[in-house]
């Protein structure tokens, strides 16, 4: 208790949970990529036979996602209150885009996690309806007929510009709060952060463009 007490406890669970988190988003993607390879059924159908496994998997990914969430929302409601006045001269000029945004990304993507299980997941909405109850169903043609629909495709890539936004800071934030990177390693870290939040950005955006622009069909 007295360690998430404390700022350095509380942002060293941030970070364990979120590089645990983008482990998952590595996995998630390449399972998401066998769509590229006319796969992505037998990848669903994989995942179904895990029964019970799936569920527990969410519910611990459910639980690292509001760990990371409260933690992340309660340092930066902190930080503000220890400095409420601005200062007379703006000293932020190091400060980046995405590390600046991190709350904001970070709520973003809260809020597209929830749409997400509501999407591809329940199948609550209008568009994949007709796909409720089935276990998995025909994935493949059920992304397909999602992604058509533009104002879904934006909303899916909107998302992914918010997680490379927050990873292209949080990746390289993770070594610095667990003391692992020096003078001599940041650059390297941060470049290959910075890296990865791209590559994120580009694998998992390209599954609604190309379906979009009638390149995958």
């Amino acid at each position: 208790m007295n360690f998430l007490k404390s700022s350095v406890g509380r942002k060293v669970l941030m970070a364990i949970t979120g590089q645990l988190m983008v482990l998952f988003v590595v996995v998630h993607l390449l399972g998401n990529s066998t769509i590229f390879i006319g796969l992505i059924n037998s990848y669903a159908e994989h995942l179904h036979s895990l029964g019970p496994f799936v569920w527990l998997f969410r519910l611990v990914l459910l639980a690292m996602v509001l760990i990371h969430a409260f933690f992340g929302i309660q340092v930066t409601l902190e930080n503000r209150a220890a400095t409420p006045q601005k200062y007379a001269v703006n000293r932020t000029l190091k400060v980046s885009l995405a590390s600046s945004s991190m709350i904001w990304t970070g709520l973003t993507l809260v809020l597209f996690i929830v749409y997400h299980l509501c999407h591809f997941t329940a199948r609550l909405t209008s568009d994949v309806a007709s796909y409720a109850g089935q276990v998995p169903g025909d994935v493949y043609k059920m992304v397909l007929g999602s992604f058509q629909h533009g104002l879904i495709s934006f909303v899916y890539v909107a998302a992914m510009c918010a997680l490379c936004l927050h990873l292209y800071h949080g990746i390289q934030s993770f070594f610095q709060t667990m003391g692992w990177n020096n003078d001599t390693s940041l650059p390297l870290i941060s470049c290959i952060g910075r890296a990865l939040a791209v590559i994120f950005l580009l694998g998992y955006s390209s599954i609604p463009v190309f379906i979009l622009t009638g390149i995958l069909s």
